[in-house]
C-alpha cells in the first residue's frame, strides 16, 4: 500500500511572518533625497536662466518701459514676454537674493536678447541708461504737468509754469495755430472783463506719453515736444478744422477743453458741444462747473465762487472762458469742431458716467432729482 503524503500528519505548516517594519527614518531620507534633487534642478535652471541670454546671435533692439509703480514681478513678466530674459521667476529671485529690487529705476530702456539677466538688471538699475517717462493725461492743466515733473524730480516745482508764462514770443511763428496777439495780450470777453492769460499755452500742450533724457532735460524742451505734437495732430487728423467750423481754433480748443472735463464718450461730447455752442449763440450762459474749477486748487465750488466775477465763472458770466481749462485730446477737438445738433438744452452726468439729456429746465430738474 502506497504512502499518501496528504495523510502525513507530521507535515509542517508554513509559518506566516509579519512584514518587516521599515526604519522610521526611511521616509525622511527619501524626502531629503527628493528635496535635494528638486533644489539641484531648480538651482541649475536658475543659474542657466540668469547667466545665458535668450538669443546670443540676435541683432534686435527692444524698447522697454518701466513705470514707477511696477513691481519686480511685473517687470520680470514684461521682460520675459518681450523675449529679453529666459524666466521672469529667475529675474525676480535674482533681484531679491542680491537686494537689487529697490535699485531698478523707472524709464524707457533699450535692451536686446543677447544680454543675460544679470546684464539686464545692471542696465535698468542705472538712471544714465534710461529715458524718463511722463504721461500727460487728457485734460491736465499746466499746473498739473508742473507737479508731475516735480514728483519725477525732473524739474523744481514751478519751473514748468514759469517756462510756459515766459515762452519765447519769437517761437510763435513756428506754431501757426497759436494766436500770439490773443495769447499774450489782454483779452476782452463779452462781459467786458479784460485779462491776460496766466498760462498762454494752456490747451496746446498735447496730452501724450513723452520720453525725456534726464541728463539734459529742460522744461522748455518738453514744451516744444507738446506743441509739435499738437501741430502734428491738427495737421494730420483735422486739416480742415477751420473750414468746417465757424469758430476760431482758440475757441474750438477752449470748447474742447470743457468737453474733456464734462463728458467722455465721443458721441456724448458731440452732443454736449452742440448744446454749449447753441447756448452761446442764443445768449445763454454756458453754466459749466468745469470752467470755474479750473481756478480752484481744492476742486470745490463755494457760493462765493458762484457769485464772483471770475472770468472763468460761466455760471454767472456770458461767453466762453478766456482760454482752455486744460489740454484736450484730438477726440475732444474733433467733437468741438463737429457738434451734433439736437433739441437738448441741458445735460448731466450720473454717478456711473452716463449722460442724461433734457429739452427743458423742468425736465432737467426732474433728472437732477432722479440721477443726482
Amino acid at each position: 500500500m502506497r504512502h499518501n503524503p496528504e495523510n502525513n500528519s507530521t507535515k509542517k505548516k508554513p509559518v506566516l511572518r509579519p512584514p518587516r517594519k521599515k526604519n522610521p527614518f526611511y521616509y525622511v531620507k527619501v524626502g531629503i533625497i527628493v528635496f535635494a534633487v528638486i533644489i539641484a534642478i531648480t538651482t541649475f535652471d536658475y543659474r542657466q536662466s540668469i547667466n545665458n541670454p535668450v538669443d546670443p546671435t540676435s541683432t534686435d533692439e527692444i524698447s522697454v518701459i518701466i513705470k514707477q509703480k511696477d513691481t519686480i514681478k511685473e517687470i520680470g513678466t514684461i521682460l520675459e514676454e518681450k523675449g529679453l530674459i529666459n524666466s521672469g521667476w529667475a529675474f525676480y529671485w535674482y533681484t531679491r537674493f542680491n537686494d537689487l529690487d529697490e535699485s531698478i529705476v523707472a524709464g524707457r530702456f533699450k535692451l536686446n536678447p543677447t544680454m543675460t539677466t544679470i546684464e539686464v538688471v545692471e542696465t535698468i538699475s542705472d538712471a544714465n541708461n534710461s529715458e524718463a517717462v511722463i504721461t500727460i493725461q487728457e485734460g491736465l492743466r499746466v499746473i498739473d504737468i508742473d507737479q508731475k515733473l516735480a514728483e519725477l524730480e525732473l524739474a523744481p516745482e514751478g519751473a514748468f509754469k514759469e517756462a510756459v508764462k515766459n515762452f519765447n514770443t519769437e517761437d510763435y511763428e513756428y506754431y501757426p495755430f497759436l494766436d500770439q496777439a490773443h495769447l499774450t495780450s489782454p483779452i476782452t470777453n463779452p462781459n467786458e472783463n479784460t485779462i491776460l492769460l496766466e498760462y498762454p499755452l494752456e490747451g496746446y500742450l498735447y496730452p501724450d506719453t513723452y520720453f525725456l533724457e534726464p541728463s539734459n532735460f529742460t522744461v522748455t524742451s518738453l514744451i516744444y515736444k507738446c506743441l509739435n505734437n499738437f501741430k502734428n495732430k491738427i495737421e494730420t487728423e483735422t486739416p480742415n478744422i477751420l473750414i468746417q467750423s465757424q469758430h476760431t481754433l482758440h475757441e474750438i480748443t477752449t470748447m474742447a477743453s470743457i468737453l474733456e472735463k464734462e463728458v467722455r464718450g465721443f458721441e456724448d461730447q458731440q452732443i454736449v458741444a452742440g448744446i454749449l455752442w447753441k447756448r452761446l449763440n442764443s445768449g445763454w450762459r454756458l453754466d459749466a462747473d468745469a470752467t470755474l474749477l479750473y481756478t480752484k486748487e481744492d476742486n470745490k465750488i463755494t457760493k462765493a465762487d458762484l457769485e464772483s466775477n471770475n472770468p472763468y465763472n460761466t455760471r454767472k458770466l456770458l461767453g466762453l472762458p478766456p482760454g482752455p481749462i486744460g489740454n484736450p485730446s484730438i477726440q475732444s477737438i474733433k467733437a468741438a469742431s463737429n457738434p451734433t445738433k439736437t433739441n437738448y438744452w441741458f445735460y448731466l452726468t450720473d454717478k456711473d458716467g452716463n449722460v442724461i439729456y433734457a429739452t427743458s429746465n423742468e425736465q432737467h430738474n426732474v433728472n437732477k432729482a432722479r440721477y443726482l
